[in-house]
């Protein structure tokens, strides 16, 4: 089968759609599906059925784009991605990488001994992270905290969660954190990630079916600043020490989610001590075979 690609986007003669990106085409299908939400609700236990769907509205669509045309900084005068989500909420997976569970230690004024119990215990941690609404896209900006000293970009992929709990898709995710607000006391954790513009996701989400087995990705991350790169990483899924199935299942355990929902699965790449963003730098996440994800950085 055909990769496909559920985005969404601003057009400037339509105001926002809804696509599927095809090779280097962006169809739109706002006619047919309009919202994420509204293909996800069509998929529940029927994903086959609804990636036919969408096949079959990218056949009708007569409207199109090429994807390197959306590729702006988000302004209502031009086409430009908008994030590829509306109605759903964005959760997070904690220490889900023996480098996370590391990297949370050395920032933990107590020594940290709840991520490393956390790592292995039965239970994961999952935690809210953002509002669909709240949610940022490619080429717009995130935010760090103005009453943060050490703040991080966090490269991670994100799962797509249909109503009934079955993951249909990927996509690239950045879960900003301040490291200083959390290593203070793990009850810091919602202000170390929840505020405005923590959360970017995109360019667009790789549809198809996730179960047991991670997709076999690597996810990478470049930090530029004044034109000169001030740090890069990579890590790889297989380094993920929880099951997809695994995660999702606790998430669904006594919650529903009617639209849909976003999961991201932690991170394996984590900037030295000495680091901390700035406002103006530029983050580059890009997961293999789903796209890249570039944001600019502002304080909140």
């Amino acid at each position: 089968m055909t990769a496909l690609y559920l985005a969404r986007f601003f057009d400037p003669e339509l105001g926002e759609r809804v696509g599927v990106q095809v090779g280097v085409t962006v169809h739109d299908v706002s006619d047919v599906f309009v919202s994420v939400a509204a293909w996800l609700r069509s998929s529940a236990g029927r994903l086959d059925a609804a990636l036919a769907d969408l096949e079959q509205a990218v056949r009708s669509s007569r409207r199109a784009h090429l994807a390197a045309a959306l590729a702006q900084v988000p302004n209502p005068g031009h086409l430009h991605w908008l994030p590829p989500i509306d109605l759903q909420d964005v959760w997070a997976a904690g220490v889900t990488y023996a480098r996370s569970r590391a990297a949370r230690q050395e920032e933990a004024v107590d020594g940290g001994d709840v991520y490393a119990r956390v790592y292995s215990a039965e239970r994961p941690e999952l935690f809210f992270k953002a509002r669909g609404p709240w949610v940022v896209g490619p080429q717009d900006r995130v935010a760090i905290r103005q009453d943060a000293t050490w703040n991080v970009p966090e490269p991670e992929l994100a799962l797509w969660i249909n109503p009934a709990l079955e993951i249909v898709g990927i996509s690239a995710g950045n879960d900003m954190s301040s490291r200083d607000i959390e290593g203070a006391n793990p009850l810091y954790l919602p202000q170390a990630k929840i505020y405005t513009r923590s959360c970017a996701l995109g360019p667009a989400i790789l549809l198809g079916r996730v179960e047991t087995d991670w997709p076999q990705v690597a996810i990478s991350l470049q930090i530029e600043r004044a034109g000169s790169v001030v740090f890069s990483g990579r890590t790889h899924t297989d380094q993920i020490r929880r099951r997809p199935d695994e995660l999702v299942g606790y998430l669904g355990r006594s919650l529903a989610f009617p639209e849909g929902v976003v999961l991201l699965t932690g991170t394996g790449i984590v900037p030295p001590e000495q680091f901390t963003l700035a406002a103006g730098d530029t983050i580059t996440v890009e997961v293999e075979r789903v796209g890249t994800l570039q944001n600019q950085v502002m304080v909140v």
